[in-house]
């Protein structure tokens, strides 16, 4: 398949290619794909999974922002049972939070990978809430994307 251009049609080829390999072929595909041992998934997941390598390698993969929201989900997931989304997981780049601390306001914006605040980038909205206040806040918090505690003030 060629960089250049998506071929939709070499790529349905592929993957009907895909489904009528056996599971042993399949996992040599991975190995060729991936370039790394492949899991312990049905036939159908290998499939689908392959497909998606072809996607990506022709078009890229997943940004830096969401690599780091779906490992951030995954260590929930491992860690608690259950995944749920981050807070301000649904910003999207270019989105403005405003909030106003000791009568100056504070202007961030999200970027694609981080948070943009007073001419620096951050990897989150606590840093910026800590730098702001130099006191440990939840960042979602402090910039209004979760109800506070009661209090209102910092969170341990």
């Amino acid at each position: 398949m060629s960089r250049t251009s998506f071929d939709r049609a070499a790529f349905k080829a592929e993957v009907e290619r895909f489904r009528a390999l056996g599971l042993e072929a399949l996992r040599q595909e991975w190995r060729r794909l991936w370039r790394s041992e492949p899991p312990q998934i049905s036939r159908d997941l290998f499939v689908l999974a392959l497909g998606y390598r072809i996607q990506e390698i022709e078009h890229g993969g997943l940004g830096q922002a969401a690599r780091r929201r779906l490992q951030t989900l995954g260590k929930a997931l491992r860690e608690k049972g259950r995944a749920v989304p981050p807070p301000g997981s649904d910003l999207k780049p270019g989105c403005r939070l405003i909030r106003e601390w000791h009568g100056r306001s504070h202007s961030v914006t999200v970027l694609e990978d981080g948070f943009e605040y007073d001419g620096e980038t951050y990897p989150s909205l606590t840093q910026i809430a800590k730098k702001i206040t130099s006191a440990h806040w939840s960042g979602p918090r402090f910039f209004g994307l979760l109800p506070a505690n009661g209090d209102g003030g910092p969170h341990a």
